[in-house]
């Protein structure tokens, strides 16, 4: 375990550290688990640093580029999404104990499986409070039928994916948005200033560059984008933030950047020291991208 500043990180299940957290200890949580659940674990990572078969796949190199794996959801079977709602099954209570009425859950998915997480945190006792679309486009969907694109080739299989679903959860609040906000910290959205409120449509290029050169994480997200969603989970600024799927630490270094208090949980100990080396590097970034302009840079 690592505490520095504002952050502590630990190399651990974030399912173990949920079971045994205090209730109503938590006011926010920023994550992008394993889409799919399959593709992060031990067997697929094996096979993804070893450039060997399972779920990553390189795509399709179209201007002599070398591209990063990505993985394909489309070969997920029945089996599979069973696993994806277990996983977010057993994942939606826990985070329900931990959070503070009025709690915020913003959560990465994939728009083949999104279907899933909503109906599991739904049934655990959630409000749904929208979806921020992620616009960036990738080399996923698109593609003519597999050894007919030929003679079909005014088809695609599925539409090219330009945008990423990030789901907006709630833990009700007790009475009142105001009372809420006043007790718990909670309840509310932030707002990138006063008068302008936070939208669900964020422009996003794919984190590229020095970013990328620190972070090397296969589904690390840009600071000009991850702080946005920092910023306005806390609507006073006050409270703790919870990334229990650390990955490289993009949530944790963008909870630094504003001076908030944040915990970063991470079970894959190659991506636990790639965070631990990251987070203070990230942090000191100026954000880049499309929509950079308007990321919020009033320090909390």
């Amino acid at each position: 375990m690592i505490k520095r500043k504002k952050y502590t990180i630990e190399h651990i299940d974030a399912f173990e550290w949920l079971m045994l957290r205090k209730p109503r200890t938590i006011h926010a949580v920023v994550t992008d688990p394993p889409y799919g659940v399959l593709e992060f674990s031990a067997e697929e990572l094996v096979k993804k640093r070893s450039g060997i078969g399972g779920i990553w796949r390189l795509p399709i190199d179209y201007d002599g580029h070398k591209r990063n794996p990505m993985p394909r959801f489309t070969v997920l079977n029945e089996l599979d999404h069973q696993r994806i709602r277990q996983f977010h099954g057993k994942l939606a209570p826990l985070l329900f104990k931990v959070l503070v009425p009025g709690g915020h859950v913003m959560i990465a998915s994939q728009n083949l499986l999104s279907h899933l997480a909503i109906h599991a945190f739904c049934t655990n006792g959630f409000e749904l409070r929208g979806q921020i679309a992620r616009i960036v486009k990738t080399l996923r969907g698109g593609d003519r039928p597999k050894n007919a694109h030929k003679k079909y080739p005014s088809t695609c299989v599925s539409p090219r994916s330009c945008w990423e679903p990030w789901l907006i959860f709630r833990k009700p609040c007790e009475g009142r948005v105001k009372d809420n906000l006043k007790k718990w910290h909670s309840g509310a959205l932030r707002r990138r200033e006063i008068d302008r409120p936070f939208a669900d449509l964020i422009p996003s290029n794919p984190a590229r560059g020095i970013e990328r050169i620190i972070a090397p994480h296969p589904s690390l997200k840009p600071q000009s984008f991850i702080r946005q969603l920092v910023w306005a989970s806390l609507p006073l600024g006050r409270g703790t933030i919870l990334d229990p799927f650390m990955g490289s630490g993009s949530t944790i270094a963008a909870a630094q950047y504003f001076g908030l208090r944040s915990i970063g949980l991470e079970m894959d100990k190659e991506y636990y020291e790639l965070a631990r080396r990251a987070i203070d590097k990230l942090t000191g970034l100026e954000p880049t991208g499309p929509n950079s302009t308007h990321t919020p840079t009033n320090k909390a």
